[in-house]
């Protein structure tokens, strides 16, 4: 569980002395329920707010890598098991990293990895065989510079009972805000190079903020 507890609720406490502990376990959870949700609310608006704790704007998406076009197929002569008798290449998915080749090999049914100067022969690839839309640009869904993590407000949890209040995020929802969180560095496709990302605190709490938490408790101590 990513999420804010200790600390911010630590300081909100402290804020009001022992009146908390003083309050009968019931009316105590009573109390840390309106206030998780009072939380709840404020990080969920900040976060639409696309704003830190500390006022600063989140950092902005990087701009999306331009589309390439689609792959030609591949077709060659190489050395079997890289130093062995000549043997047939066909790959149509591919991708070219550094002096290497690696994809799909169909003539074995599996990923091959491929370097460029042990290739005895480029063949002539059958029109037949040719990728459909070899050459083309890949159409890709634009990545517009809007609003970041407009769902994953929703994902924000909150719990109490008589001794205690947490505010957070579970689950997958929870690795993708502990990454931005803290800057952390992480993989964006099981393949993709490791990346360091933007630090974006999705939780935590601004002085206006505890604030109105401290009318919260005021008001229910008022009423009680």
């Amino acid at each position: 569980m990513a999420g804010v507890d200790g600390g911010d609720l630590a300081e909100l406490e402290g804020f009001v002395g022992g009146i908390l502990k003083s309050l009968e376990p019931a009316a105590r959870r009573k109390l840390l329920r309106q206030i998780t949700t009072t939380m709840r609310r404020q990080q969920r608006e900040r976060i639409r707010a696309q704003r830190n704790p500390d006022g600063s704007a989140f950092a902005p998406r990087k701009k999306p890598v331009p589309p390439k076009p689609v792959n030609f197929a591949l077709k060659f002569l190489y050395p079997s098991g890289g130093s062995g008798e000549p043997r047939l290449a066909f790959m149509k998915s591919w991708k070219k990293q550094g002096d290497y080749y690696i994809g799909h090999d169909i003539q074995v049914g599996e990923e091959r990895t491929f370097k460029k100067e042990k290739i005895l022969k480029f063949l002539d690839v059958d029109p037949t065989e040719e990728n459909k839309f070899a050459g083309r640009i890949r159409k890709r869904t634009t990545i517009r510079q809007q609003a970041m993590f407009k769902k994953i407000g929703r994902e924000i949890r909150a719990g109490q009972n008589d001794q205690e209040a947490w505010i957070g995020f579970g689950g997958m929802a929870a690795a993708v805000a502990n990454i931005h969180q803290y800057g952390l560095k992480d993989r964006p496709a099981p393949l993709a190079r490791e990346t360091r990302y933007a630090r974006r605190e999705l939780l935590g709490m601004t002085a206006a903020e505890r604030e109105a938490l401290l009318d919260v408790v005021i008001e229910h101590l008022a009423g009680s």
